[in-house]
């Protein structure tokens, strides 16, 4: 009887999301999960967020639990909440986005089911009008209980998103999400996997991550440097815990987040001088961890040679990256 005690804690940061958050607090109150408590810790929103957070904690009493601080960002609202739930496990959800009725109550009968400090569903990116864009599924070819001293590859194989995971509370126990910096998950969710024994998974998509039309517009700016940082975090932990002895899934990691997510941010820099300093950066990265160019070319992700598994277009612009043809790569922008 222990799934229908345990609680879960959903934890939704808001910032200016008036046009979606109906949607997003919908799919949560109607959980097929009861036992549930979904903290919304409004973040300093200067539009009509807490009008809609304050109706739905009125009519919700007993599942919302409504909070409103000064701005402090994406992490630090995280953080608010982590300190306020109470439930045994916990999952984060963007304010823009929404989730599948069954999510929660299926991730905790996973997580109880097989002991496992972290459950993971795939994940749907949907546009406004909610057709599905992309699917992503995360772990496939994989087993719905997953023990990580015999199956580490998923460690340098995972895509480290906050919002489509359920966490045992117990993980969060010494650790929190980075304020103030950009790709604080990438920081975060591989150290609290490397604090984990099993992991679950299901194949469902449970979770609807949207695109919307002003975010296709974003900055890149220099802030993608907080991806090598997060990468050096990550590091620095998996010295010290009870995998570090994987040095191939350490490499592998490093390949996967420190450098190819790098070049996907990279390839959106316009400003050219910027371009140029953030290249430099990388090559630094790469210098240093001594990581060779046959490593990069070959990593395999998910049994398949990654850089060809892309679309033509991202090929290319690695392929040139490596081949160090930037003065090239500035002219196809």
């Amino acid at each position: 009887m222990k799934n229908v005690l345990s609680k879960v804690s959903v934890i939704v940061p808001v910032y200016n999301v008036e046009n979606y958050l109906v949607k997003c607090l919908d799919s949560l109150v109607n959980q097929s999960l009861q036992n549930i408590e979904i903290v919304v810790v409004n973040d300093g929103s200067k539009d009509g967020s807490e009008s809609i957070i304050q109706q739905y904690s009125e009519k919700y009493p007993d599942k919302i639990k409504a909070f409103s601080k000064e701005n402090g960002g994406l992490s630090d609202a995280r953080n608010f909440g982590i300190e306020k739930a109470i439930g045994d496990y916990l999952g984060f959800v963007d304010s823009d986005d929404y989730v599948s009725e069954m999510m929660f109550e299926e991730m905790l009968i996973l997580a109880e089911k097989h002991n496992a400090e972290m459950v993971i569903c795939n994940i749907q990116k949907v546009d406004e009008e909610g057709s599905v864009t992309q699917k992503l599924t995360q772990i496939p070819n994989m087993p719905e209980k997953i023990v990580l001293e015999s199956n580490f590859s998923i460690f340098s194989d995972l895509s480290y998103f906050a919002c489509n995971k359920l966490f045992r509370r117990e993980l969060f126990a010494h650790k929190r999400f980075k304020k103030g910096v950009h790709f604080e998950d990438i920081q975060l969710i591989p150290q609290l996997l490397l604090e984990c024994k099993i992991v679950a998974q299901t194949q469902n998509f449970h979770y609807q991550y949207l695109e919307r039309a002003d975010s296709i517009t974003k900055t890149h700016n220099e802030k993608g440097l907080d991806i090598l940082k997060a990468v050096e975090d990550v590091e620095a932990s998996f010295k010290t815990s009870k995998y570090a002895s994987k040095a191939k899934e350490l490499r592998g990691f490093q390949i996967l987040e420190g450098i190819y997510t790098f070049l996907a941010y990279l390839a959106f820099v316009k400003n050219e001088t910027l371009f140029y300093k953030m290249s430099q950066e990388l090559e630094d990265f790469i210098r240093k961890r001594d990581v060779k160019m046959k490593d990069i070319l070959c990593y395999s992700r998910f049994g398949k040679n990654y850089l060809l598994s892309l679309p033509l277009k991202k090929t290319i612009f690695y392929l040139l990256f490596f081949a160090r043809q930037k003065k090239l790569i500035r002219k196809l922008v």
